[in-house]
């Protein structure tokens, strides 16, 4: 759920702290937990198929319900089925498209398309809930918009993954000679799970998509209350970073392929940290507009192309279970971030939005660089083939140093 409007109506509709408004974000993340753990194993038993028909079915079990605006304690934990279902897709599509050729590309519109829905989403709530001279109610959103949006997704996923059944996806990802498959199967998860290069994406992931949707969650309560935006104006710069996301993943994936995933995606962020600090420190909203369109625009390809490094870093048995727990973990961070931005933002003022994300993107941009290949187009194949791990730049950058100082003190 993209927060726009629709967050502050629920605050205002429920009487309610901003801590307590935050655990629409919290939640959906032991939802997110559950798909990364459990991933696998509906491929292994049910195939792509069975992820999608089970991800939507999740979301309409829990749009449904917000459709008729229940007391606010059961809303959170209705969130936690469309937080298991996004997760499920997130991972199942991640891994599926990232095994692919030229996956930027791909990625780039697969992202796209979220960042697509993204741009439109916060655009429909908040037509609908400034509407004169009768606004809609929140819960219409859901009645109105997302219902019919997730039913439709469903018809359309189901006869396009009807054949991708369990036999299709043992048949591919499970060596033929195993008479213990299923031990196999486990071993492999494992694997993937005590891998650095797994976790050091998935921690890339969650701070990333934290930065992100705290952005583009709490940047119209942050016009409202800290910039005195009108309603309009403010869910509008909402609109202008989703916009700008989608762009950036579909014109910058031709471009990340070609510099080499790691050299761009250093340079994107240090973009990011620049349009971030604008952003915080100027005042006004024409510039608003321009910074936060440019942050959602350099912002965009990260995730694509962190799914890229992995497949390139990890060995192929490993992409499914790996990418997927990774996707589905990262996408966590839309739960657990914009929930610490929310309780700090109850005692510190909403304010803290800016110096929170700016934070995230610098530890994102360190947690970046720790992955090995260097930053020359090329450098994650050849990390791979060297079998370079987490921080294998400093180690050999820290052996290099050493030699040169060896040869220097004879």
């Amino acid at each position: 759920m993209k927060q726009t409007l629709t967050l502050v109506k629920i605050e205002t509709h429920y009487s309610i702290s901003y801590t307590l408004v935050s655990l629409v974000f919290f939640v959906p993340f032991i939802g997110y937990l559950l798909a990364a753990l459990s991933n696998h194993r509906i491929h292994h038993h049910f195939g792509q198929r069975g992820i999608a028909i089970l991800a939507p079915l999740c979301r309409l079990a829990s749009f449904i319900p917000l459709a008729f605006h229940p007391p606010y304690p059961a809303v959170p934990i209705i969130l936690l089925l469309s937080g298991y279902g996004n997760g499920l897709e997130d991972s199942a599509w991640n891994a599926w498209i990232g095994n692919m050729q030229r996956a930027n590309e791909l990625l780039g519109f697969l992202h796209g398309a979220y960042g697509l829905g993204a741009t439109i989403g916060p655009l429909a709530a908040t037509a609908m809930v400034t509407r004169k001279p009768h606004p809609f109610p929140w819960w219409s959103f859901y009645s109105h918009v997302m219902l019919p949006i997730d039913g439709l997704a469903l018809l359309i996923l189901v006869p396009a993954f009807w054949r991708a059944d369990a036999q299709a996806y043992r048949s591919s990802h499970t060596p033929s000679s195993g008479t213990k498959k299923t031990n196999t199967q486990r071993r492999t998860t494992r694997l993937a799970l005590t891998n650095l290069i797994t976790w050091t994406i998935a921690i890339f992931l969650l701070a990333y998509v934290g930065a992100e949707v705290s952005l583009g969650g709490w940047i119209t309560t942050f016009m409202l209350r800290a910039r005195s935006a009108p309603p309009f104006l403010a869910g509008l710069t909402a609109t202008l970073f989703w916009l700008g996301l989608t762009l950036g993943r579909v014109v910058l994936g031709f471009v990340t392929g070609r510099m080499g995933e790691k050299p761009a995606i250093t340079l994107y962020l240090l973009l990011c940290v620049a349009f971030e600090l604008g952003y915080w420190l100027v005042p006004h909203f024409a510039a608003a507009a321009v910074f936060v369109t440019s942050l959602g625009f350099f912002l965009g390809p990260l995730f694509p192309a962190a799914i890229v490094a992995a497949a390139k870093l990890l060995p192929s048995e490993l992409h499914v279970s790996a990418i997927g727990f990774a996707a589905a973990f990262g996408g966590g961070g839309a739960a657990v971030f914009p929930f610490a931005v929310g309780a700090i933002a109850q005692k510190k003022g909403v304010e803290v939005l800016q110096p929170v994300v700016l934070g995230v993107l610098v530890f994102i941009l360190g947690v970046w660089v720790m992955l090995p290949g260097g930053f020359r187009k090329g450098g994650l194949e050849r990390a791979r083939e060297r079998g370079e791990g987490v921080g294998g730049d400093w180690v050999r950058a820290w052996r290099e140093m050493k030699s040169l100082g060896g040869l220097s003190g004879k």
